[in-house]
């Protein structure tokens, strides 16, 4: 019951949910009181309602967001305390005393002090956000760019002004429990001259030298870096912050370029949740300044995504614009008829060529370049043998990965396997003789959709968490103890190391000063970098290598896990894809149940797997298949298979997107010479021409030319 009012109510916990409950009895609470009349119990529910409502504002609750959208918000909750608060002083007849009046006098002047509050706030946010935000560009040099206000000021300002009522509520309760009108008025008197020094404190914010440059000064510097940079290729993408991996997942790339690179984002909550990268990014929110803005030396624009805001930058005609994409699997989103607005559409090997010449979009197969996955190279590749994983008495129990995709936008059964096979495949899992070990990854939006796919997702932790429990006190399974607690202290030394170099970086006032201050430190940058690597090290050896584990959040990488792993069971997605280039077993689940040739021939990237029922009966053929390599029927197919889809080993795929990225500028180069000798051309004709005409004899309207007679 209480899950489901925690669902309804869409809150995150039973303490949130309890707090909500909290604040909305505590209104009718603070009515019964004040008709009563009671003081004791006024305060109590008084302090009910200001300690939930911080709290819900604390966690950023979805519900407080609902309660001003039914004309409930912040401001009318304070206000309607208040006014319950004259009411009670009038039930206990003092509505002809001093402090009654200096109550209703000290709310009144109060709720004055929030519109210049209000405005101030607004108008200090409004001209310290930037019309181009940027990291790794040096505007500070060009511009003076002065200090965020300090957080205090502007963080959660309305409810810190509207909670400065406090001192003033409390002396009026005090005074109503007392008879004695003294504490209302020193209460008074601190909610008035605090709230007034406020505001005051935020004037010097809207003036003189605090103020940030205007518009037309910043684009200037801006348009004043790009031509001294001079970028040639540009990696460009919109998206909402929950698609920042479809950009993150090509920095590696873009920092690995031949050529001068550049990252323009469209959306501010793209640029705060880039990964830090050395590249130079530019956040170009408005249209007209993006078209405005001087890339008059970019020859290749490389797009990760086919969103509307593509148009903006698709219009230079003096660049050739390159769809790359985010991933690489046999869904519909691969073969977007939209892609053929492109010059050249990327792909990592033959079978994104294929996927277009079947689907017959009006991509020209001429315009469909190989050039690989860069971003696969951190995979490590199977090298093959006859040599099975060792046995858990040894310490290794093969492993196995579980890495769903989610529910998505629609109810389509072949979307996610977690909904119908899920519990199937993590059981036979986990009860498997021989043992193996169980990493469950889920996609990161699983469950964000789909309650049922929620659902499913919570059963199979408890599923994972349950069987690593009941192995942990097998005597089958030792512990390396003293190799685990070193490991441990590894990770709080990395952590904290990294925790050390990355803290400024997410304590910048705004985002005026962020600009200002985004220039990476290469060498922080290098040594975050090898942090990580190390960490991912330290993870893995910090339990047992037979310990089933549900793998969350951003670390480990989903790359990291396929390292570690000797087979994976995924669906139809990219992962398969990716999984492919380590050349090790998987299976892939017919969740929608089209059978198994029907499967294939819709979905090329699972001709060299293991094809699941929802049953998960057909695990057993995988797991063979890891115990013994030199037995494994598919080894062949998936060599094969993974050419197909990802091109060849050699050269490297970083080798040839630089080369990819090469000739698609000297292409761009070419157009961009042969306008120019056109555009000569057509100016010299214009001028032949003009001479022409006035060197030309005239004739008269009787016949005779100028000068001469007939």
């Amino acid at each position: 019951m209480i899950s489901t009012a925690i669902r309804v109510a869409r809150v995150g916990s039973a303490a949130e949910l309890a707090a909500a409950v909290l604040m909305i009895a505590g209104y009718p609470a603070l009515m019964l009181a004040a008709l009563v009349p009671s003081v004791p119990a006024f305060a109590a529910a008084t302090a009910v309602t200001y300690l939930a409502d911080h709290y819900l504002h604390r966690k950023g609750s979805y519900l407080i967001n609902r309660l001003s959208k039914v004309r409930a918000g912040l401001s009318i909750r304070f206000l309607i305390r208040q006014l319950l608060l004259i009411l009670l002083l009038a039930r206990l007849d003092l509505s002809d005393s001093l402090v009654f009046y200096g109550a209703t006098a000290c709310f009144i002047a109060f709720y004055g002090l929030q519109a210049p509050h209000g405005a101030l706030v607004t108008l200090i946010r409004n001209r310290r956000r930037m019309p181009v935000a940027t990291r790794n560009v040096d505007l500070a040099a060009r511009i003076r760019i002065p200090d965020a206000p300090p957080k205090r000021l502007l963080d959660r300002s309305a409810e810190k002004m509207l909670h400065l009522d406090l001192a003033a509520v409390i002396g009026i309760l005090v005074s109503a429990q007392l008879d004695s009108a003294l504490a209302g008025f020193i209460g008074i008197g601190v909610t008035l001259v605090v709230g007034t020094l406020y505001v005051l404190a935020l004037m010097p914010y809207v003036r003189g030298r605090k103020v940030p440059p205007n518009a037309e000064k910043v684009l200037a510097a801006v348009d004043g870096w790009l031509a001294e940079y001079r970028p040639e290729t540009v990696l460009y993408f919109s998206g909402s912050r929950d698609s920042a991996y479809q950009v993150n997942m090509w920095l590696e790339t873009m920092e690995q370029l031949d050529s001068r690179p550049l990252i323009i984002l469209r959306e501010r909550s793209g640029l705060q949740n880039l990964a830090p990268t050395t590249v130079p990014v530019v956040c170009v929110p408005g249209g007209v300044h993006l078209m405005n803005m001087d890339l008059s030396t970019v020859r290749v624009a490389l797009y990760a995504a086919n969103v509307g805001k593509n148009i903006h930058l698709l219009r230079a005609p003096t660049m050739k614009h390159v769809f790359i994409g985010h991933g690489d699997s046999d869904k519909l989103a691969s073969v977007n008829p939209f892609s053929k607005v492109y010059d050249e559409v990327w792909t990592a090997g033959r079978a994104g060529r294929d996927r277009y010449a079947i689907a017959d979009v009006g991509v020209r197969d001429d315009d469909i370049v190989e050039v690989g996955r860069p971003q696969l190279a951190p995979i490590q590749i199977w090298q093959g043998g006859s040599e099975a994983p060792g046995s858990a008495a040894d310490g290794g129990c093969p492993t196995v990965l579980y890495a769903p995709t989610w529910e998505g936008w629609d109810d389509n059964p072949g979307n996610t396997s977690i909904l119908l096979a899920g519990e199937n495949i993590v059981k036979q899992l986990v009860n498997a003789d021989p043992p193996v070990r169980v990493l469950y990854k889920p996609h990161p939006f699983t469950g964000t959709r789909s309650a049922l796919a929620k659902v499913a997702h919570q059963r199979i932790i408890a599923l994972v968490a349950k069987a690593a429990a009941d192995r942990a006190v097998d005597p089958r399974f030792t512990v390396d103890a003293a190799s685990q607690t070193k490991a441990k202290a590894d990770l709080a030394r990395i952590d904290a190391r990294i925790a050390e170099l990355v803290g400024g970086r997410d304590e910048k006032g705004d985002e005026a000063e962020a600009t200002r201050d985004g220039l990476v430190d290469v060498k922080k940058h290098e040594e975050i970098a090898r942090l990580r690597a190390e960490w991912n090290d330290a993870y893995w050896r910090s339990f047992p290598a037979w310990e089933h584990r549900v793998i969350k959040g951003a670390q480990p990488r989903l790359y990291d896990c396929f390292n570690v792993s000797d087979a994976m069971v995924s669906d139809i997605s990219s992962v398969v894809s990716d999984f492919i280039a380590s050349g090790k077993p998987y299976a892939v689940t017919d969740s929608a149940e089209l059978g198994v040739e029907e499967f294939k021939r819709q979905n090329t990237a699972v001709r060299a797997a293991v094809i699941l029922s929802n049953s998960a009966a057909e695990l057993g053929e995988l797991l063979d298949a890891v115990r013994a390599p030199d037995a494994d029927p598919l080894a062949e197919d998936r060599g094969e298979l993974k050419q197909y889809l990802l091109g060849p080993d050699e050269p490297t795929s970083i080798e040839q997107f630089n080369t990819a990225v090469a000739n698609l500028a000297i292409k761009a180069e070419t157009r961009n010479v042969g306008q120019e000798s056109r555009a000569a051309a057509g100016a010299a004709g214009a001028e032949e021409g003009l001479a022409d005409a006035m060197l030309a004899p005239r004739t008269s309207t009787t016949g005779e030319a100028d000068g001469v007679t007939a």
